[in-house]
């Protein structure tokens, strides 16, 4: 097993974690897709209480704002009610607020035109944490129920989120 955040005596700088993922990442990549696999044919019964565990064990250590990749790489899916959530903070219609900031992706399902993204604040915060897509609040989604059914989901966001790294890890070496 790889592990990419710390070594026995300290912890290593959120930089080194992001420049490391991406070769870890590629390199488990296989493991981790055959292991989704098989996780899809036998599921074990206490999968998503496994996964609620490491997550939060993960996040106890984890800290997200010193990062920020997710922010800075991909967009989140902004549903109807995330834009209409937003748009009437913001006091503005909804198609302006789409024209403004958002595009059809491949999928038909509204993104952010740029990246990194538009509400990110230079110290990694979110401009409008409150309002944030449902996407973002569930982000990296490895605590969702039927952990197994995203696992497509999962193994993208293994090469984005340190964290996602290593609870894949983690759960790897703990249901073999």
């Amino acid at each position: 097993m790889f592990a990419i955040a710390r070594s026995k005596t300290h912890f290593i700088s959120m930089e080194k974690r992001l420049e490391q993922l991406p070769k870890l990442s590629k390199e488990t990549l296989p493991e981790t897709r055959k292991y989704f696999k098989m996780l899809k044919k036998r599921t074990p019964k206490n999968l998503d209480v496994v996964m609620k565990e490491l997550h939060e064990n993960e996040f106890k250590k984890t800290d997200c704002l010193s990062c920020g990749n997710c922010c800075k790489t991909t967009s989140p899916i902004f549903t109807t009610k995330d834009i209409e959530r937003i748009s009437k903070s913001f006091r503005i219609k909804t198609r302006h607020f789409i024209d403004t900031y958002l595009i059809l992706d491949a999928d038909s399902d509204y993104v952010l035109k740029t990246s990194p993204c538009t509400f990110l604040a230079a110290d990694n915060t979110c401009n409008i944490y409150d309002l944030r897509p449902k996407a973002c609040r569930e982000y990296p989604h490895t605590n969702r129920k039927n952990f197994e059914k995203i696992s497509d989901l999962t193994l993208e966001n293994v090469a984005i989120c340190p964290a996602t790294f290593n609870i894949v890890e983690a759960l790897r070496a703990k249901l073999k």
